[in-house]
């Protein structure tokens, strides 16, 4: 895949469905998009068990910087 972005000087380093590692758990890149000339990645977490009280919404998705992922 090629990227061209203004603003952004490098392609990014994780890609789509990939399994990558942060400080709290593991998850896989859903989409990501430049940003203040960096690149923010959407990562889903694996659902653990449900809870009693049943799942809320989203509370599996999150946005990080590139800087906070490590290849799992």
């Amino acid at each position: 895949m090629t990227a061209i972005c203004i603003g952004v000087s490098k392609l990014p380093k994780f890609r789509h469905a990939q399994l990558v590692s942060f400080v709290g758990g593991e998850g896989i890149v859903k989409s990501y998009k430049p940003e203040s000339g960096n690149w923010t990645y959407l990562i889903e977490m694996a659902l653990g068990l449900e809870p009693d009280f049943g799942r809320v919404g989203a509370e599996t998705m999150l946005f990080l910087n590139e800087a906070d992922l490590r290849t799992a």
